[in-house]
């Protein structure tokens, strides 16, 4: 198996390499940090045919690194859009599957939202919505000088090597120091870096997204937090989302990991390939319209759940997490929306109903905490509100919205063992005697007024 490189140009006169191996159904590889498509192939050959043994594999260099033009002016959001669009093109690609990691998770959203028939399935992994850095603008700057001036040195290449591979050894770094080099010239890169990366938000694509997605991302990752990953799998509509252990952000040979992403993929780009059966409901009803109350349940210490116990102990503890909360849905009327990877969203026609479910979920914990040998302790957030309902692609219901945000907030404010609720689910069941506590108004990610929330003591009910 080799690869074929050949050449296109952008609507805009950039002339870009693009390589393809393999046969089948078409899969795009949307860029991730910079790219060098022969060096790719000489060190990660293995990963590369692995995808290629079921599918046409699609790879190419973005604008300004790799063989690809490297003398550009323009490194918008928009000309990486239309680089994609480029390649995509040329092949004569009608539909096809897009895979992303990191920063070329915005271009794929954007070029998805774009062309909604044409995009079968999309895979995001490591990736955003809105610039990752938490550092601050002064600290994005100082980051944007040191590569403008150290970019071909030893130190810059040591400096991004630990940050995307923590636990890669002296020879990885060397080699990714090297590689890094060799992709793009400084200039480039801190331009690329300061209007894909600094510069993007595209939350507001998200809701608009109709197709079948999976966001895979790992809970310790040092380059782009787990929470990014999270919150795009809240936002885009029915997507599934599968949660990894391990902080590096690009995977090293012989990770565990590795293994996992690969057969998640492959499961996810398979259903494709699936006949047509009429559309599945499992256990969850359809999602309701109108007012509903949501409630999210949350595993506290869940990301060291696996390095403690162990895949397989680990995920006992989960199917107990979802078999006590599956109970107490079906006892109360709960419809099940999806599974957030180490909790469940539901959703119920009644405010009553659904902390009715939630002080039984709690007691149901408590319960078995008693005698297990390793206890779960349970966030949960409830939040009403009327969110927009809608099925995905794939014929499952889904709920999406600000009134789904804030359940999830508030849900994440909580501790384990604990319940909390919105002003509109207290206002709801005024006069029903919930055992509700004043905890004040909070500040919430993504809200510019504080919310007001309120503790459910359940043992007392």
């Amino acid at each position: 198996m080799e690869q074929a490189i050949r050449f296109c140009t952008t609507s805009d006169g950039v002339r870009l390499a693009y390589a393809t191996v393999g046969e089948g159904p078409p899969v795009v590889r949307v860029l991730g940090w910079f790219t060098h498509l022969e060096m790719e192939w000489q060190a990660f050959r293995p990963a590369i045919e692995w995808l290629a043994k079921n599918h046409l594999y699609v790879r190419f260099d973005g604008r300004g690194m790799g063989l690809s033009d490297r003398e550009v002016d323009d490194f918008s959001s928009d000309a990486h859009v239309r680089d994609l669009e480029a390649v995509i093109d040329a092949l004569g690609l009608k539909r096809f599957a897009l895979i992303a990691w990191s920063q070329g998770g915005p271009t794929a959203i954007r070029y998805a939202s774009q062309n909604p028939d044409r995009v079968s399935r999309l895979v995001l992994y490591g990736s955003f919505a809105k610039n990752p850095s938490k550092a601050g603008a002064a600290m994005d700057e100082a980051m944007l000088t040191f590569m403008r001036e150290g970019w071909d040195s030893e130190q810059i290449g040591r400096f991004f090597a630990n940050m995307f591979m923590p636990d890669a050894d002296a020879q990885f770094v060397s080699f990714f120091s090297e590689f890094q080099r060799a992709s793009t010239p400084r200039q480039n890169a801190a331009a690329i870096i300061e209007e894909v990366i600094l510069r993007v938000d595209v939350r507001d694509l998200l809701p608009k997204l109709k197709l079948p997605t999976l966001v895979i991302h790992r809970r310790g990752d040092t380059a782009v937090s787990f929470e990014a990953g999270r919150e795009l799998a809240a936002l885009i509509p029915g997507a599934r989302f599968v949660p990894l252990e391990g902080k590096n952000h690009a995977f090293l040979p012989n990770e565990p990991e590795w293994e996992m992403y690969k057969q998640a993929v492959e499961e996810f780009l398979a259903e494709d390939r699936k006949p047509v059966r009429g559309k599945s409901r499992k256990a969850s009803a359809a999602a309701p319209s109108g007012l509903v109350t949501i409630l999210f349940t949350d595993m506290e210490g869940s990301t060291s759940l696996t390095q403690r116990l162990g895949d397989a102990k680990a995920q006992e503890v989960l199917r107990r997490h979802n078999t006590i909360v599956r109970e107490a849905l079906k006892a109360h009327g709960g419809s099940e929306i999806k599974h957030t990877g180490d909790g469940i969203m539901a959703s119920f026609a009644s405010a009553s109903k659904a902390l009715e479910c939630a002080i039984a979920m709690q007691r149901a914990f408590a319960e078995q905490n008693e005698s297990a040998e390793e206890p779960i302790w349970v966030r949960v957030g409830l939040n009403a509100g009327e969110p927009i309902a809608e099925d995905d692609p794939d014929g499952r219901s889904d709920l999406f919205g600000t009134a789904v945000i804030l359940a999830a907030r508030i849900a994440a404010k909580a501790e384990g063992g604990e319940i909390l609720a919105s002003e509109a689910v207290r206002q709801i069941v005024a006069g029903k005697k919930f055992p509700f506590s004043d905890r004040g108004e909070t500040a919430l990610r993504g809200f510019e007024d504080r919310v007001h929330i309120y503790q459910v003591s359940w043992r007392e009910a």
